[in-house]
């Protein structure tokens, strides 16, 4: 249950106390949970929804939102305030892309990225409550959480040493494309919408591969993070907008 712990205490602010240093291999197996603490999340989410439902919703979706924000300790949102901050200020170079993403401090493209991002979401999430469809919240993160699966799967991971370098050189690559697979087929419960959202889900994540390989050669960390945000925002943004067009 190592990986499972780790997991949880790397993607969450919950109070997971370690008793031993975790293994780099330990690290590589810990991706099998991302999707599952994702559940946990989107659980947590969806029961919030269900307890604020007698608030306005306006204000109901700013709480969720906040609360989304805290559970997972803005880690994936200052990910994409790097990468954006990197991609304007890099000017196309490799070099300095990842010089200015190992930066700490967060320039006017970085807040205006994390501005666009969750002025989307709060929206998005004002019309999911409005279209009785909370239940979307429990997948949605699950979905975020499996995006590291694909990106490792799938791309270099181009800095020598850190977290991610261990997770790359020590992950099981046959079970993570099981659970990567199984994930994104949750979509399928929610009929016509949710095809639409695994399509858009599925062309968001090549796309931001493709970037990511043009720009540094593969990913890191702070790629990630963005990839994350950026994925979720467009699955719920493509559900939500789908719901008004297919009855």
């Amino acid at each position: 249950m190592t990986p499972f712990w780790i997991a949880l205490q790397f993607l969450t602010v919950l109070p997971i106390e370690l008793k031993t240093m975790p293994s780099a291999k330990q690290n590589g197996q810990a991706m099998l949970f991302y999707p599952l603490v994702g559940l946990l999340l989107g659980l947590i989410l969806f029961v919030s929804a269900m307890l604020l439902a007698k608030l306005p919703i306006i204000l109901s979706a700013a709480l969720i939102l906040v609360l989304w924000i805290w559970l997972t300790g803005g880690l994936h949102l200052d990910g994409l305030a790097d990468t954006a901050d990197a991609w304007v200020g890099g000017f196309g170079d490799p070099e300095r892309t990842l010089k200015i993403m190992k930066d700490p401090a967060c320039g006017p493209i970085g807040v205006l990225s994390l501005v666009v991002v969750c002025l989307l979401k709060f929206v998005a999430l004002c019309v999911l409550l409005e279209q009785q469809i909370a239940v979307f919240l429990i997948v949605l993160p699950m979905l975020g959480r499996s995006v590291p699966l694909f990106l490792f799967l799938t791309t270099p991971y181009v800095r020598a040493q850190g977290l991610g370098r261990s997770m790359a050189d020590f992950m099981p690559k046959k079970q993570l494309w099981m659970v990567f697979v199984i994930t994104i087929a949750l979509l399928c419960m929610f009929k016509l919408p949710g095809l639409i959202a695994l399509l858009v889900f599925l062309v968001l994540l090549f796309y931001m591969r493709s970037l990511f390989i043009k720009r540094i050669g593969g990913i890191t960390g702070d790629t990630i993070g963005a990839a994350i945000e950026l994925a979720e925002t467009g699955v719920l943004l493509s559900a939500v907008i789908a719901s008004f067009y297919i009855i």
